[in-house]
This record gives C-alpha cells, structure tokens and sequence, in this order.
C-alpha cells in the first residue's frame, strides 16, 4: 500500500538563504530512490524557515529502505541547518472513507 510522509522542518535563520540549494541536492537522491513516486517541498507562506517535505512512497518498505539509506550510507548534513530534530508522519490513504 502507496504511503505518504509528511518530514516537518525548522530551519536555523541563518540558513534559509542556503537551504535551497543544499535540499535540491539532497531531494535528487531522494526522488532517484527506488519506490519514491514523488516529493513536493512546501514552504510556509508566513515563515519561511518552516517547511514540510511532502513524499510519497510506493510501499512502507521502500520508505524503511530509503530512512536506512539515509540513516547510513545516504546520509547529508541536512541536520546542520535545522534548529530541532525532523518531525515525520506517516500516512495512508483511507479507501473506506
């Protein structure tokens, strides 16, 4: 079953000029990944060192693979420009609903 992650980011304010830059590079790994079908990056529109990450997954398994990948060999100095820990969420699609 397709799952949809919501990845909730804090930017350091001295790093949202930088930003961009460094997650487009991250994000074409990320969207390269086998079973990734898609990721959007949301930027609040009142804040903008507040952004969600909006990806798709074709499976559960495919999103555990990618988060190994990224907990190892796939790991970036993302962290470096955030204030907290990412907050991730998971999601479903309800077919009963």
């Amino acid at each position: 079953m397709a799952l949809t992650v919501l990845l909730d980011l804090r930017l350091k304010a001295e790093a949202v000029a930088n930003a961009p830059a460094m997650l487009r590079d991250i994000l074409t790994g990320t969207r390269a990944f086998d079973g990734c079908l898609g990721v959007d990056v949301l930027v609040d529109a009142e804040d903008s060192s507040h952004l969600i990450l909006l990806e798709r997954w074709a499976s559960a398994e495919a999103d555990s693979a990618y988060r190994a990948w990224r907990a190892g060999a796939g790991a970036t100095e993302l962290g470096s420009l955030l204030v907290s820990a990412p907050q991730v969420s998971q999601f479903e699609i309800a077919t009963d609903i």
